[in-house]
């Protein structure tokens, strides 16, 4: 799969379709829905998005007891979604909890499982202010990787990490369990708030299996041609 994600951090609707129009085979893309967005338009945008055969990332990190989350993802399993993401912090039963929610929405509704990722720590999060804040005292590959372990081991399809712990996670769960990295920037780019950042290229280099970039193209002077530079970059593996 290995897709270039758009994140469509916008602010209404209306915004999202003027940009989307700008590319000429929609059909091609995949694209993040967050929280911005999400709590703006609801579950609308997410059928208007897929009536213009749009993969969809739905990205709304949920983090509650196992039974809300559980029943949260029955609704969600219901969207007919690519992915999907949790917290990994909310632990082994909530992780649980939400595959089996997933899985018996997309059951109620006919359609295809999401994916189930799990969020590591944010690419905007730093290794000084994760043991600082969050008073984790490993390092924070150690602390990516142990999460990203406790993810695989109950029936997440992979994680959101940052490309720079990629490979120490693919080894210590599987090949096949999915590191997606935001945190994506080109080089001549504003690393903004991001503290993890790659280029496309050298996420590509680092076994990752799916980018999602956002103000690189949401906010570049031609964002079809961002997109491009980024997909060639993406695809010179």
């Amino acid at each position: 799969m290995r897709p270039v994600i758009i994140a469509l951090d916008f602010q209404n609707q209306s915004q999202v379709f003027q940009f989307l129009d700008q590319f000429p085979h929609q059909d091609q893309l995949m694209v993040k829905v967050g929280m911005e967005i999400f709590y703006d338009a609801g579950p609308q945008i997410l059928r208007e998005l897929q009536a213009r055969q749009l993969r969809v990332f739905l990205d709304l990190k949920l983090y509650d007891i196992p039974h809300t989350v559980e029943q949260a993802m029955v609704q969600l399993g219901r969207q007919g979604v690519a992915m999907v993401t949790v917290h990994a912090a909310g632990g082994a039963t909530m992780i649980a909890a939400a595959k089996r929610g997933l899985l018996r929405g997309s059951e109620l509704a006919g359609v295809q499982p999401a994916s189930l990722l799990a969020i590591t720590q944010l690419t905007s999060t730093s290794e000084t202010q994760m043991q600082t804040e969050q008073l984790v005292t490993v390092d924070l590959t150690t602390a990516v990787t142990h999460l990203a372990q406790l993810a695989h081991a109950n029936g997440a399809d992979g994680v959101i990490s940052s490309a720079l712990e990629d490979a120490q996670i693919h080894a210590a769960t599987s090949p096949d369990f999915l590191c997606i990295n935001p945190g994506i920037r080109l080089a001549t780019d504003d690393p903004n708030d991001q503290q993890r950042v790659v280029t496309p290229a050298q996420a590509a280099a680092l076994g990752s299996d799916g980018i999602v970039v956002g103000r690189s193209i949401t906010q570049a002077s031609d964002p079809v041609a961002a997109y491009q530079q980024i997909l060639q970059e993406w695809e010179r593996k």
